[in-house]
């Protein structure tokens, strides 16, 4: 039986998605939580059926700097605790991250940085996965259970990427980027997704510049990851491809009793 599914999805802009029917989209698949990043916009200038979606209690974390990154957390029940932020100013000013705390576990809902073409920002980015982890490390040694979601940004093995080769060198694919999933793995967290998926071609991002999609030449950049032992918990995690309104796709996770 399930009793919790949360959905995350990088929206790639939620004013841009609203006109797409985010909002029928979202009382369709009705999940109990959605994370969303990548919001682009600040909260206070949404219309307020988005801003204050029924039968949801929303939160948001909105950049300092305009139409720039961001996340969303729409929750059926109301959380004990939320945080917006982790308490490192740099991140918390572009929004990054918003955690949930459920009772049975805790939820990150995380946007971690692009590295950006020229690689300018894939030591900022690396520091944020530290950060994450090191959050995430601490509640799991003070016997919580974690999930950790979210657009990573970062295609994990070959696998995860439909052309490896080429992509060697460029940021999502970098080997110090890679590395710190192997860490996040070492820690005790699971990839969710690849326990019920083993074979490639599945991803969750795909570049809108060359109909990629249509072609399924794309990245998984987006995941569930949550401790070992809470594994148990995890009924199935996989994509919605079909749903467009985006270049990326919402990423499920199904919980049981």
């Amino acid at each position: 039986m399930i009793i919790m599914k949360i959905v995350s999805w990088n929206v790639n802009g939620i004013r841009a998605c609203y006109k797409k029917g985010f909002l029928d989209w979202l009382e369709k698949e009705k999940p109990d939580v959605l994370c969303i990043q990548e919001t682009k916009s600040k909260s206070e200038q949404l219309p307020e059926k988005l801003r204050k979606a029924k039968n949801y209690y929303v939160y948001w974390a909105d950049a300092v700097r305009p139409g720039y990154s961001g996340t969303a957390l729409f929750s059926l029940r109301k959380p004990a605790q939320v945080e917006i932020g982790i308490g490192i100013k740099k991140y918390d000013d572009e929004g990054r991250t918003i955690i949930a705390d459920y009772g049975d576990f805790v939820l990150f809902n995380s946007y971690y940085p692009n590295g950006r073409h020229d690689l300018s920002r894939v030591g900022f980015k690396l520091e944020y996965y530290d950060a994450i982890m090191k959050k995430a490390k601490q509640l799991v040694d003070d016997g919580r259970n974690v999930i950790l979601t979210g657009d990573f940004n970062t295609a994990h093995k070959e696998i995860d990427l439909a052309r490896p080769k080429e992509n060697e060198k460029n940021t999502g694919f970098l080997p110090e980027e890679r590395k710190k999933i192997d860490e996040l793995i070492e820690l005790g967290f699971v990839d969710t997704f690849r326990v019920f998926t083993k074979e490639g071609g599945h991803y969750t991002w795909w570049s809108m510049r060359t109909k990629a999609r249509e072609r399924n030449v794309g990245w998984r950049l987006d995941y569930f990851f949550v401790n070992r032992s809470f594994l148990p918990r995890v009924k199935a995690s996989y994509m919605l491809t079909d749903v467009m309104g985006s270049d990326h796709c919402p990423i499920v996770l199904e919980l049981k009793e």
